[in-house]
């Protein structure tokens, strides 16, 4: 059986800013809705190790074309990641609810 390459997942500061604003800001109304989506994001970037490559590329108008891969998680969460080499950097967890305009300025 053939072996599947393993990733190094690299989480930026600003990702695990991002991370706890979301959580934080559902656990105000929900504190067992704000654990299921801190497990499901946390387990969506776990699953990056393998098959990185298995996400579409963000297109956008003022991002360069093919720097992000897209992952969403639930209905309203997005993770951007870019592949450089065995590298995967989680560089955004955005909350597709908000304004997020300031992404591709």
């Amino acid at each position: 059986m053939e072996k599947i390459p393993n990733y190094k997942v690299v989480v930026s500061e600003r990702s695990r800013q991002m991370l706890g604003n979301h959580i934080f800001f559902l656990a105000q109304k929900s504190p067992s809705g704000a654990r299921k989506l801190k497990s499901d994001l946390m387990n969506a970037i776990h699953s990056l190790h393998q098959f990185s490559e298995r996400f579409p590329f963000l297109e956008a108008e003022f991002v360069p074309y093919n720097k992000y891969h897209k992952l969403f998680v639930e209905k309203w969460y997005l993770i951007l990641y870019q592949i450089k080499d065995r590298m995967v950097y989680v560089d955004h967890i955005i909350d597709c609810r908000q304004d997020y305009s300031w992404l591709v300025r």
